[in-house]
């Protein structure tokens, strides 16, 4: 039998990485000179590298792994699937107990009428699905010229050549380009663009941007707008509360269908099962992935209105899918991640303990001097690095200099933050403990410190 492990010293793993693993968003080049932090294994919120250095994970992997690192229940529930049925197709009129069972206890913990799950297997593959199956329903309905999306600049809906679209980050579209009929609208990031206005005037003025866009282009011609409840890979940008409300409003005013990404924001990490619950947000479709299974098997999916999936199950076949919709040993796991964090009340945990006791503490880097804003929802939160924060100033330096520079003490300091330009941003396992959040909170000022000693020398504290 074939076993991995970590039978090699640190430097030959990184030779090997080097020759042979091409990284996501790297520059493998650079990586390959550094050599990559190599991990073996996990525990809890706890990381193990291959050097022995015991990590505290801020950030659930890439925003994912809600139930924690090693839990053998969702080994064995992988294994028992494994064993009984390995895999089938969903093609062709077909089914099976596991996606019957998850897309059935999906619609359970959903909000509103969203009672129909159609299986992907990321984020990323779902938001391609919701292109398609979008402009299909107004097909559908004698509207087929209602194809074109509305997304947000530094919105992320995964790096697909629709995906990647969808999000309105440059740095992807500058690298293999973008599908058509996609357009974008300002993103309600007050700290960074608000500049005099209020939070509330701010929201409702980025909302509005969406009316305007629309009138533009014509109702007749936008299908829907997407948007994260919460901006997550663009730096944990949480809108003020003015803004939803008002999206809504103008997606009903003009028969647009409203499509909120709930990829990170899903299952318990605002404390709430979803961002929409959250906010009070009424989507006609939203898009799942990362904590449906948290991370232990590559699974994501669209969860659909009743009243879209009536009108695209009426009209013949849906002529798309993928190979992997509904696999089964993803099915199971994410099923039995789901059975554990209701059965552990890990949502409750999160609302009533884990982010009050984090809030307090959170919020109070704000007296740091490098620290201009904090923002805390559920346990998905985010710092503004600042060299002034009356002025909400950037630095001087190029930006995303600051923010990595941080994130390399952090590192230092065996913490996991990212940082997204100068912002820094957190997402831990929402079972993470009041004592964990303690130590988490020792570590996160000591690298604030270290980075503002190290800015202070280098004379890098300017206002840009």
């Amino acid at each position: 039998m074939t076993k991995i492990t970590n039978h090699l010293p640190t430097a030959e793993l990184q030779r090997l990485d080097a020759a042979h693993h091409m990284h996501p968003f790297t520059a493998n080049g650079e990586l390959a000179a550094k050599g990559a932090r190599v991990i073996t294994s996990g525990k809890g919120v706890w990381l193990t590298d291959s050097e022995g250095h015991r990590i505290l994970d801020g950030m659930a992997g890439l925003w994912c792994v809600n139930i924690g690192y090693g839990r053998k229940e969702l080994a064995e529930a992988a294994a028992r699937q494994i064993e009984e049925l390995p895999y089938y197709n969903t093609f062709f009129q077909t089914t099976h107990v596991p996606a019957i069972a998850l897309a059935a206890k999906i619609a359970e913990v959903a909000p509103g009428a969203l009672n129909h799950v159609f299986f992907a297997s990321s984020g990323s593959e779902a938001n391609d699905t919701n292109i398609r199956m979008v402009r299909r329903y107004w097909e559908i309905k004698g509207k087929p010229t209602k194809i074109t999306f509305i997304g947000r600049k530094n919105g992320y809906h995964g790096s697909t050549m629709g995906g990647g679209t969808l999000g309105g980050m440059s740095g992807i579209h500058a690298h293999g380009g973008k599908i058509g009929g996609i357009e974008h609208i300002n993103q309600p990031d007050w700290w960074s663009e608000g500049g005099d206005m209020t939070p509330e005037a701010f929201g409702l003025a980025r909302a509005q941007e969406l009316e305007a866009k629309i009138l533009e282009l014509g109702a007749e011609n936008v299908g829907a707008f997407i948007g994260e409840a919460i901006q997550g890979a663009g730096g944990v940008i949480v809108p003020p509360a003015t803004y939803w409300p008002e999206i809504q409003r103008i997606c009903k005013k003009y028969d647009i269908l409203l499509i909120v990404d709930e990829v990170i924001t899903g299952f318990g990490r605002t404390g709430n099962w979803f961002g929409s619950q959250t906010f009070d947000i009424k989507p006609d479709i939203i898009t799942i992935a990362k904590g449906l299974s948290s991370g232990y098997q590559p699974i994501g999916g669209s969860v659909v209105s009743d009243e879209v999936a009536e009108v695209m199950g009426g009209s013949g076949d849906f002529n798309h899918g993928y190979t992997y919709s509904g696999h089964p040993v993803a099915c199971a796991v994410a099923l039995e991640n789901i059975r554990i964090m209701q059965e552990e009340k890990v949502v409750e945990h999160v609302r009533d303990v884990a982010h009050p006791y984090l809030a307090e503490r959170w919020s109070k880097l704000i007296e740091h001097p490098l620290v201009g804003e904090t923002k805390l929802v559920g346990l998905m939160g985010s710092i503004a690095l600042t060299p002034d924060k009356e002025k909400r100033a950037p630095f001087q330096a190029k930006k995303g200099t600051v923010g990595y520079r941080c994130r390399e003490r952090c590192f230092a300091n065996d913490l996991i933050m990212r940082h997204v330009d100068d912002r820094m941003v957190i997402s831990p396992p929402l079972v993470i403990t009041p004592e964990e959040i303690d130590e988490f909170m020792r570590r996160a000022i000591r690298s604030l410190d270290e980075c503002y000693t190290g800015l202070k020398a280098d004379g890098l504290l300017v206002a840009g």
